[in-house]
């Protein structure tokens, strides 16, 4: 029986990885892919100590790190149900079995899609779906962020002083975000709220020069040089269903210190309960994931 079993290979998953290499647990890493959201990622400005990256590179650059640190994955199987066993738990593959005493959930998420034509076709041309990310990439540019919930407002709050223009496109004739984000808005002379617009195409050559959307039967023209769609993530956590607590948006609920409502699991990234995509944040509850799956087991052994 393992130590641990940490699902997923993003950013959360891979750090918690390192430390479980680095703590000599005997560990497995778990995961349909090598990457996560590293494999969506355009330009990456903000992470602590590193200028400036692309997914590509950073991806390259973890997987040096594993390498180095003699890392243990195994990409391939994916985890269809985990159940609880004596003295820890039984982990459910596609093609193996795998028996552990804690479990690290990293699942990550994967965003919401317009399924437009030309939305995969210019992703990290134009299309992204990060407001905080990538917002900076389009500086005095003229942008459309699509959606009127939370995510969308608050890109609106971040990239207002960044872009030139900002076109809302909302698909409601209202907001479903906070009264706040609602509220201020109005005050932001750059930004033009389009709302009842159903966004149908996205068009371009080498790089986004616009959207199509209808709007009460007509049907317009947008020409901008940058989309950011925000109408929210889906949590990879289907298979969880009964297993571990999930909020309402299929979250993996956490406390402060990464446990979960099944003692000996932990989750981290954004397939857990915060709602704060941001690479940073999935790397630290990655380690602290790990750190307190360690003092449980230790814990343990003392009894």
């Amino acid at each position: 029986m393992l130590d641990v079993v940490i699902i997923g290979a993003g950013i959360a998953g891979c750090t918690a990885a390192v430390y479980a290499a680095r703590n000599r647990m005997d560990y497995l890493l778990v995961s349909d892919n090598f990457g996560g959201q590293f494999l969506e990622s355009g330009m990456i400005l903000n992470y602590p100590g590193v200028i400036q990256t692309d997914g590509f590179k950073f991806r390259s650059a973890f997987e040096k790190q594993l390498e180095f640190n003699g890392v243990q994955r195994l990409i391939g199987p994916h985890i269809k149900k985990i159940e609880s066993i004596e003295n820890g738990f039984r982990l459910i593959g596609d093609r193996q079995e795998f028996e552990t005493q804690t479990v690290i959930i990293a699942t990550g998420s994967h965003p919401r899609k317009l399924n437009v034509p030309g939305e995969d076709s210019f992703l990290n041309r134009g299309v992204t779906y990060c407001s905080v990310c990538d917002g900076p990439l389009f500086a005095d540019k003229i942008i459309a962020i699509i959606g009127g919930g939370n995510s969308a407002l608050e890109g609106i709050h971040f990239t207002h002083r960044i872009a030139k223009k900002i076109y809302l496109i909302n698909i409601e004739d209202h907001f479903s975000a906070h009264a706040y984000l609602s509220e201020t808005i109005a005050s932001f002379e750059n930004v033009e709220v389009i709302d009842k617009a159903r966004t149908f195409e996205i068009f371009g050559d080498d790089f986004v020069q616009g959207l199509r959307y209808e709007r009460e039967g007509k049907q317009y023209q947008l020409d901008v040089h940058g989309i950011i769609i925000e109408i929210g993530r889906t949590p990879n956590t289907d298979f969880l269903k009964g297993f571990v607590e999930l909020d309402e948006k299929k979250h993996v609920v956490i406390d402060c210190q990464s446990r979960t409502s099944v003692e000996g699991v932990f989750a981290a990234g954004d397939c857990a309960s915060g709602l704060e995509y941001q690479y940073v944040i999935a790397a630290g509850q990655g380690c602290i994931a790990l750190l307190k799956a360690a003092r449980y087991l230790s814990n343990r052994r003392d009894f």
